[in-house]
């Protein structure tokens, strides 16, 4: 069953994005972890083993949050990516594993060398 959020809040300062379902439960996503996991085809690729990792996006931000139909949303990222459509079924795994993915997603960037700048608070 498709998890609709409640409530989507951009905070650009610290460039998180709030959301909320109906259950009462609330995820904190860095703009920098949406922008790596992005669903579009220039990070996901076209298949299995097509991704592209992401890096040096530590300090990504969102322009704007724009609804796509009543399934999903697209999100600009102020790098100028915007191709990926975050429907409410990825966007509700994006927040349940968010721990799991960080963590793959850092293990990808030290195998390959790349150590990502430390944002000042």
């Amino acid at each position: 069953m498709t998890q609709v959020p409640t409530e989507l809040n951009l905070h650009r300062q610290s460039r998180v994005l709030e959301i909320a379902y109906p259950d009462g439960s609330r995820y904190s996503l860095p703009c920098e972890y949406l922008r790596v996991y992005s669903p579009s085809a220039e990070v996901q690729g076209h298949g299995p083993g097509q991704e592209v990792l992401q890096v040096g996006k530590e300090d990504v931000g969102i322009d704007r949050i724009e609804p796509v139909g009543n399934y999903a949303v697209c999100l600009h990222f102020d790098d100028e990516h915007n191709t990926g459509i975050y429907s409410w079924d990825y966007l509700y795994r994006l927040c349940t594993q968010q721990e799991q993915l960080w963590q793959t997603y850092l293990d990808h960037l030290e195998q390959t060398g790349y150590q990502r700048k430390s944002r000042p608070s």
